[in-house]
């Protein structure tokens, strides 16, 4: 009698770990850029390195803040160009010579006028000494213009006139009124370029793309990948078309990170960082060109210029005929300011 043998089981084919794509997690799309010049305020005291003292702040974060925000430099163009123009040349000092003496003043708060002199020992001239690289030697009187740590020139003793606006923190450089609204400026501009980067980007913050299929190889993916990475940057609103046969309604999935235009806030930024500056600068709207939203009239704007040139740009005058002390002569002469033309 013969022995049963037992059946061996049929092995069934499992699929493998192996078998199966691997999950996949990638990003594309550059990052944005965001503006810190909180360093500016580094500096915590006059450093002296032996020849000269240091600003209190940094002048090149001052000079590039300038341009940060519209309602930053704006003013300060406004305050220049009047001043300028009830300015009277003299034959030391002309008019363009004045003009960037008064802007050197109203952003680093720091204005330079160096005396020249001919051979037989006569004032013949007074030259501007741009703020951004003029500094005050640690021996009284000299001056030094700093434009590069390895070549340093120093001013004859007693030829420079310093004038500056008074800090409470130190007497040896000026500080500008309006470093208070600086994180204001700055903000204005982060959110500028923010926006102008949202836009570049196709006008959103990015998304997710969640591929479940299958059905998609790993070469359908690398091909999708760099589909996406070239419709990225300017010229990218482009349509995307992938085919995929045998694939799941649902295979491939987009999910928004956010919606943008309701979240940073873009406009109120706007608004608040400029009322901030405009009230740091103390210039009026009426004579910048603009008109806030919640203002129904631009009120008597001839008024308005009259006031703000007495309340304003007169003291600034008087603050520039220091200059005629230093040099024992009226050098610097202002005609009254008038809104008509001649």
């Amino acid at each position: 009698m013969k022995k049963r043998q037992k059946k061996q089981p049929k092995q069934t084919a499992t699929m493998t770990a192996s078998a199966s794509h691997k999950m996949e997690a990638f990003t594309f799309g550059e990052p944005s850029p965001v503006l810190d010049r909180r360093d500016i305020l580094d500096y915590v005291e006059c450093i002296n390195n032996g020849k000269w003292y240091e600003p209190p702040v940094n002048f090149s974060g001052l000079a590039k803040s300038l341009r940060a925000a519209v309602h930053h430099s704006s003013p300060i163009y406004v305050k220049r160009n009047i001043l300028t123009s009830t300015y009277i040349p003299h034959p030391l000092l002309s008019r363009q010579d004045f003009s960037r003496l008064v802007l050197d003043f109203l952003v680093f708060a720091n204005g330079y006028l160096e005396k020249r002199m001919s051979v037989t020992g006569q004032l013949f001239k007074l030259e501007t000494s741009p703020a951004k690289y003029t500094r005050r030697g640690v021996e009284d009187d000299v001056y030094w213009y700093v434009s590069s740590f390895t070549n340093p020139h120093q001013f004859a003793p007693g030829s420079v006139f310093h004038l500056l606006e008074p800090d409470i923190n130190q007497e040896l450089y000026g500080m500008p009124e309006y470093l208070s609204a600086l994180n204001s400026a700055w903000l204005n501009e982060s959110a500028t370029l923010f926006r102008r980067k949202y836009y570049q980007n196709g006008a959103h913050a990015g998304y997710i793309m969640y591929v479940t299929d299958a059905a998609q190889s790993s070469t359908d993916v690398e091909a999708l990948r760099s589909a996406m990475r070239d419709s990225k940057g300017l010229g990218n609103f482009k349509n995307l078309f992938f085919y995929a046969p045998n694939g799941k309604p649902d295979g491939i999935k987009i999910v928004p990170l956010s919606e943008v235009a309701t979240k940073d806030d873009f406009f109120n930024i706007k608004k608040v960082s400029a009322a901030d500056l405009l009230d740091a600068h103390r210039v009026p709207f009426q004579l910048m060109g603009g008109k806030p939203e919640n203002i129904g009239s631009m009120g008597d704007i001839e008024k308005v210029a009259r006031v703000f040139v007495r309340n304003e740009l007169t003291p600034l005058q008087e603050r520039f005929k220091e200059i005629n002390d230093w040099l024992g002569m009226e050098v610097i002469r202002f005609k009254d300011y008038s809104i008509e033309t001649e």
